[in-house]
C-alpha cells in the first residue's frame, strides 16, 4: 500500500488493532505510527492521537453503547469492524466538531476498503441509529448500582472499582475517574545545568508553546499547544525532561548530596536517575539499571540527550543480589514495577491488560526486589520506595511488611498521592532510613 494514500482513520484503525488485538502498548503504538507517517500535518497528527487515546479511554462506555444498537455482540464482531465502530462512536459522542454524517460515511468507506463491502449496511445502520439516539442512551442507575454506573460512565473495569472500594469512598473513586479522563498539560522538569526557568520559558513561548509555572515545584512547568515533543529544540538539547509532578518528589525527598553514590534499580526510561544526577550537579555516580538491553536503551537515549556525565546505564536484574554492592550506596531508588493504577490517565490501555492475579503477583515481586536491594544501602543511607499506583497492597501494606522484615530500617515518611484533575497522577512514595548502628543490622 502506498503510504501517501492512507487516510488518518485508516492509521487510527491500525493503531487500535495493534493495541486491542496484538497487545501493543498504546503510547508505543501511537508513537510508532506518528514516526512512520511523519509527513502528516499537525492537524492530522492531533486528530489521530485524540481519537486513539479517546477511544481507549472510553472503550467500556463505547462498547456498552454499541451493544444497545447492534444485533451482534461487540465481542463477536470481526476485529476490523469492531475497531471501526469503536472509534466512530467516539467521534459521534465526544467530538462535536465532526458532523455525524461525515463520521458514518467515512466508517462505511473504510469498512469497504478493508474488505467488508457486504457489511457496509450493518456499519451504516448501527452508527446512524446511535447518532440519532445519543440523547436517549440508557446507563446503569447510580443509586441502585453505583459501581456498575461508575464502570460504564467512566469506562473502568468493575474489578478495579471493587478493589478501590475497600480503601476509598465512592466520592473519592469518582474523583479519580474524572481525573483520569480530564485533559492535562504535559509536565516538564527543567534541567538547571543547561538553562534557567526564565530562559526556558522564553524559548518555549518563542516556539509557540503555552507555558505555565503554577506547578508548586520550583523547577517544574506545564506545557501545551505543541505538535510533537521530539521536534521541540529545547527538548532535543536536553533542557527539560518530561516527568509527572508526583514522580519528581522521589528525588526531592531523597535529597542527594554532592558526590553521593546512587543506585536506581528499575530506572527506565531514566527520569528519576536524571533528576538525581541534576540535583548532584554532575558529581557522584548514579547507576541507572534495568532488566533488559531494550529498557536500558531508553535510559541511554535520555542520558545522551541530557548530557549528564555522572550517570552509568547498565543491564541488571534487581532480584539478583550483587555481593560487591552490599552497604555501598548512599541512596537506593526502588521505583518498582506496579499495577499503574494511579496513572491510568496516561496509560488507559493498562486497565484492560491488568488482572487481579497480576496485582497479587506484583506485590510479591515488589517484596522480592525490596528484600534484595535494601542490602545495597549503607548505614545512614536512604531507600526510596515508590510506585505509580493507588493500591494499598502495593504501597502502605508493602512498607509495613518491609519494616517488620527489616527492622534495621525506619520509616521517615510516606505519602499516598491521589490522582488530581489537571495536576498529577496517583503515586506513592516512602523514605526509609538504614540505621547507622544497632543489633538488628545484618552482618555482611
Amino acid at each position: 500500500m502506498d503510504a501517501n494514500n492512507i487516510t488518518p482513520r485508516e492509521i487510527i484503525l491500525g493503531i487500535l488493532l495493534e493495541i486491542t488485538e496484538n497487545g501493543a502498548y498504546s503510547h508505543l503504538a501511537i508513537r510508532s505510527a506518528l514516526d512512520k507517517y511523519q509527513y502528516l500535518g499537525k492537524q492530522d497528527r492531533s486528530f489521530i492521537t485524540r481519537i486513539c487515546e479517546g477511544t481507549l479511554e472510553r472503550m467500556i462506555t463505547i462498547d456498552y453503547i454499541i451493544g444497545q444498537f447492534s444485533t451482534v455482540k461487540v465481542s463477536k464482531m470481526k476485529p476490523v469492524l469492531r475497531g471501526i465502530l469503536r472509534f466512530s462512536v467516539y467521534e459521534l459522542k465526544y467530538m462535536d466538531s465532526i458532523p455525524p454524517s461525515a463520521t458514518c460515511n467515512e466508517a462505511v468507506k473504510l469498512a469497504q476498503k478493508k474488505g467488508f463491502r457486504s457489511l457496509k449496511g450493518f456499519v451504516n445502520a448501527v452508527l446512524r441509529n446511535i447518532a440519532r439516539n445519543l440523547d436517549a442512551l440508557s446507563f446503569p442507575d447510580p443509586h441502585s448500582s453505583p459501581l456498575d454506573s461508575l464502570s460504564i460512565t467512566y469506562s473502568m473495569p468493575l474489578w478495579i472499582l471493587e478493589l478501590w472500594k475497600g480503601s476509598y469512598s465512592l466520592l473519592q473513586i469518582e474523583e479519580f475517574l474524572k481525573a483520569f479522563l480530564s485533559p492535562s498539560p504535559t509536565t516538564i522538569r527543567i534541567n538547571p545545568l543547561k538553562t534557567s526557568k526564565e530562559d526556558l520559558i522564553s524559548e518555549l513561548k518563542a516556539d509557540g508553546i503555552k507555558v505555565s509555572d503554577e506547578t508548586g515545584i520550583p523547577n517544574a512547568l506545564f506545557i501545551s499547544n505543541y505538535d510533537y515533543l521530539g521536534k521541540i529544540p529545547a527538548f532535543q538539547s536536553g533542557k527539560f525532561y518530561v516527568q509527572d509532578l508526583s514522580s519528581m518528589q522521589v528525588s526531592l525527598w531523597a535529597a542527594p548530596k554532592k558526590g553521593d553514590y546512587v543506585i536506581d534499580v528499575c530506572a527506565a526510561p531514566g527520569g528519576k536517575s536524571i533528576h538525581m544526577a541534576e540535583l548532584m550537579e554532575g558529581s557522584g555516580i548514579v547507576e541507572a539499571r534495568d532488566i533488559s538491553p531494550y529498557k536500558v536503551s531508553f535510559i541511554k537515549e535520555n542520558i545522551e540527550r541530557c548530557q549528564l556525565p555522572n550517570i552509568r546505564p547498565m543491564v541488571a536484574d534487581a532480584r539478583i543480589l550483587e555481593q560487591e554492592k552490599i552497604r555501598q550506596a548512599d541512596i537506593v531508588i526502588a521505583d518498582l514495577p506496579c499495577s499503574g493504577l494511579g496513572a491510568l490517565g496516561k496509560r488507559s490501555d493498562m486497565k484492560y491488560k491488568l488482572t487481579p492475579q497480576m496485582c497479587q503477583d506484583l506485590v510479591l515481586l515488589q517484596r522480592e526486589i525490596l528484600h534484595t536491594v535494601q542490602q545495597y544501602v549503607k548505614p545512614g543511607g536512604v531507600l526510596m520506595y515508590s510506585t505509580c499506583t493507588i493500591n494499598p497492597a502495593e504501597n502502605e501494606e508493602n512498607v509495613s511488611w518491609f519494616l517488620e522484615s527489616h527492622p534495621h530500617f525506619t520509616l521517615e515518611r510516606q505519602q499516598q498521592i491521589l490522582p488530581e484533575e489537571k495536576l498529577n497522577d496517583g503515586f506513592f512514595l516512602a523514605k526509609l532510613l538504614c540505621q547507622a548502628t544497632g543489633k538488628n543490622m545484618p552482618n555482611r
